[in-house]
């Protein structure tokens, strides 16, 4: 702002040397007054915020670089899954289950080579098996031959977390942890294993059930940037998995349960 003029100028007035010296004299104050002003403004604060800023940005633009840079680590996994035992009984599958129902146990065998998946941006690996089951269609009182059929139902019967360690690794010895090459991280060779986790359906019948499948799947959990799960089809240098998926087969009937039949007196 600039000082004003003296009260006494008129329009048309001229102004004295001297009051023309104490005019840009008193202008000259002021704007030093602002430019303290201003250089007080960048305080201690200001600048660590601004140092913040900049530190926040670049380490955004490393872990990007990081995040991204996976792409150009090929990978080739391969998975081989058999039945070796399914079972299917009827009572509770679990102690806080309100009324009996029939449940599956099932053994498998598993052979899997998933090394290829570890990399320098990879945390752990979450490996699971899913089993597919065709799902009931809805009873209705007026059948529809247009109804569609409903989507086929899903579970989880085993799982497993692999760390990036191999000191931490479940599927390698313990006297073999600290000697263990990195790729034998994502290996597993499973034998008549038995599931964790029972199937079960919300109808609670699954007896006699047909086109029943296991399939291997994976969550990648990187340290920076986005999961990923199973590939299964190519893209780019990342091959969609080889194998992973058994051969149909069907649940048997109710274990312990009678035949039409059998016992009855001839």
């Amino acid at each position: 702002m600039l000082a004003s003029f003296p009260k006494r100028v008129r329009i048309g007035e001229s102004l004295t040397k001297a009051e023309s010296l104490r005019f840009f004299k008193n202008n000259d104050d002021q704007q030093g007054q602002f430019a303290s002003a201003g250089s007080k403004m960048h305080s201690t604060l200001v600048r660590a915020q601004n140092v913040f800023g900049f530190f926040t940005s670049v380490a955004f633009f490393v872990g990007a670089l990081i995040a991204l840079s996976v792409i150009v680590f090929p990978q080739n996994p391969s998975a081989s899954i058999k039945l070796r035992n399914v079972q299917v009984v009827k009572g509770r599958p679990h102690y806080h289950s309100p009324k009996k129902e029939e449940y599956a146990h099932i053994k498998f065998d598993l052979d899997a080579d998933l090394s290829s998946l570890f990399n320098w941006n990879t945390k752990q690996l979450f490996v699971y098996i899913l089993a597919t089951y065709p799902s009931l269609p809805k009873s209705s009182k007026t059948p529809n031959p247009q109804q569609q059929a409903p989507p086929p139902s899903s579970a989880i019967i085993w799982d497993q977390i692999i760390p990036s360690s191999p000191s931490k690794n479940p599927n390698i010895p313990s006297r073999h942890r600290a000697f263990s090459p990195l790729s034998a991280r994502g290996k597993i060779n499973l034998k008549n294993q038995r599931a964790k986790y029972q199937i079960t359906d919300i109808t609670g019948k699954l007896a006699e059930r047909g086109n029943v499948t296991l399939e291997v799947g994976w969550n990648v959990q990187p340290w920076v940037g986005a999961l990923t799960w199973t590939n299964w089809r190519g893209w780019g240098r990342w091959e969609g998995v080889r194998g992973g998926r058994s051969e149909a087969f069907k649940f048997p009937e109710v274990k312990g349960k009678k035949k039409e039949g059998v016992g009855s007196a001839g």
